[in-house]
């Protein structure tokens, strides 16, 4: 019988929501299956999510295929009128395990919809209003066998409303994993042989505003490092410059255990763009941050989020993105070529020529890869502490890719001397302990 495939777009939380779906549908006995894990930030992943559902319905003809994610959970509709969809699940019902046991059964009211496709075929639905759920509960998985890193999803949803976004209407209000929760969980990925925990979330810094006490992300840090002293490595996935909290500024300077990187939610360097964004920091704001947290860490790497192209932008504006991306030193980029998305204010705005769109994302990713490979540079003849997740490849604590002449054990922290670098890695030889 055909192995279970999980296809997965976009986000880490993404990635780390379909390890959780491998479980519970395999828990449930649903192995020959196609599960495809949606992303809506772009018409681009959307396009590519329908074209892998289509392949995998030639390649897999008998198989069972499951649509989900943001973008499932925004227009179910879309989906489920899809010939090749038997089953779509909203991003609540993607975690349950009852929903993999009742799947391609006749599915409860309210949720069940009459869904005709193009050739007559019903398509199950499962998807609830987001909207309504007040609650994370801790799909935190039992172990992470053979995997040095790991994502642990601490909080989900967003309050915001940045006038680009639809993300928000995909995985609903702001809501967080109590702190108690978190700290059970890390303490099973190291028994399960994990070595580094990545924070994620979809507004990571919001984390704690809506449990009792209202705990910080900083105050989440700080007692995890304080009750897991085992814990060797923590990372933080992407982070709203100006929601930093004094705690977490705090340990950025002070936690050796918390790495000495940071990717932050910038998205554009013009304040009047940002002002149409909607966002809550302004150009300044996002370069104080920058060098503050340099100068509380000497050697920390700094990443951003970055939109080219956004409606009204002008090519003045944009070079004041450009700019900042040498100003602030940023030395990882995610740049994301703008893209409507129905239903948001942007997408009203006066738009911006595709071509030109896409000509201003290949400046700021070139920028992006002059500087990203000066950094590397800049480390060659120093020493650094490598974590090895495969075959003698891992990442420093500064997140640099490095790749060791001779291999370790995966799993295993090393210290090595960095010697060179070939393309996006430097190459390094592992020190004696």
């Amino acid at each position: 019988m055909p192995d279970l495939a999980i296809l997965t777009f976009g986000c880490r939380l993404n990635a780390y929501e379909s390890e959780i779906m491998r479980r519970e549908a395999l828990n449930a006995g649903l192995a020959d299956a196609v599960i495809v894990n949606t992303c809506a930030v772009t018409a681009e992943a959307e396009r590519q999510a329908r074209q892998a559902i289509r392949r995998a319905r030639r390649e897999r003809p008998d198989a069972r295929i499951i649509v989900t994610g943001c973008a499932a959970q925004i227009a179910p509709e879309r989906y489920a009128a899809m010939p090749e969809v038997d089953l779509v699940l909203g991003n609540e019902e993607k975690l349950r395990g009852e929903s993999y046991a009742a799947a391609f059964q006749s599915l409860p009211r309210p949720h069940r919809l009459s869904l005709r496709s193009e050739e007559g075929k019903g398509a199950a639905v499962a998807v609830g209003d987001i909207m309504a759920v007040r609650e994370t509960a801790a799909h935190l998985l039992d172990g992470f066998a053979g995997r040095a890193r790991a994502v642990l999803q601490v909080q989900q949803g967003c309050d915001h409303r940045c006038t680009f976004c639809i993300i928000p209407y995909g995985r609903g209000n702001s809501r967080s994993v109590p702190i108690g929760a978190v700290v059970e969980a890390v303490r099973t990925s190291l028994a399960g042989g994990c070595r580094e925990i990545v924070l994620s979330g979809v507004d990571l810094t919001a984390f704690g505003a809506d449990l009792p006490g209202r705990p910080g992300l900083g105050q989440l840090v700080r007692r995890l490092l304080a009750l897991v002293p085992e814990l060797p490595r923590l990372r933080l996935s992407s982070l709203d410059p100006v929601e930093i909290d004094d705690e977490l500024w705090r340990l950025i300077a002070e936690e050796e255990r918390l790495m000495p990187h940071l990717h932050l939610s910038i998205q554009a360097g013009d304040d009047l763009v940002l002002k149409r964004m909607k966002r809550r920091h302004s150009r300044a704001d996002a370069l104080a941050a920058c060098e503050r947290a340099r100068r509380l860490r000497p050697g920390l790497a700094l990443g951003a989020d970055l939109i080219a192209g956004f409606p009204t932008e002008t090519e003045a504006m944009f070079e004041k993105t450009l700019a900042f991306v040498t100003e602030a030193k940023l030395s990882h980029l995610h740049v994301f070529p703008y893209s409507p998305r129905p239903g948001t204010p942007a997408a009203r705005m006066p738009q911006v020529p595709r071509p030109i769109i896409r000509e201003r994302a290949a400046r700021l990713r070139a920028v992006g890869k002059k500087q990203h490979e000066e950094w590397l540079e800049a480390q060659i003849g120093t020493t650094a502490r490598v974590l090895l997740e495969r075959e003698g490849c891992g990442h420093s604590e500064n997140y640099a890719k490095v790749r060791l002449a001779s291999g370790g054990e995966d799993g295993a922290i090393v210290s090595a001397r960095l010697t060179g670098r070939s393309g996006d890695a430097l190459l390094g030889e592992a020190l004696a302990p």
